[in-house]
């Protein structure tokens, strides 16, 4: 990603509300969370905010990139 459109991310980040949308509930799959990450709620991706913050990092870091 050029300089340029970081440092436009990066504003828009800081100044509004930016929605980026993707698959993100299948990327979080395919990390492949127990059910235990899910504390026994089958497929509630919301839940992994808490068990499994690394996951959901690692998808907004593959966004990002």
């Amino acid at each position: 990603m050029s300089r340029a459109r970081v440092d436009a991310l990066r504003e828009a980040l800081a100044t509004r509300v930016v929605v980026a949308d993707g698959a993100m509930g299948t990327m979080l799959q395919a990390q492949d969370p127990s059910m235990e990450d899910f504390q026994q709620l089958e497929g509630c991706n919301e839940v992994l905010n808490v068990t499994r913050p690394d996951i959901v990092r690692t998808v907004h870091e593959a966004y990002f990139s």
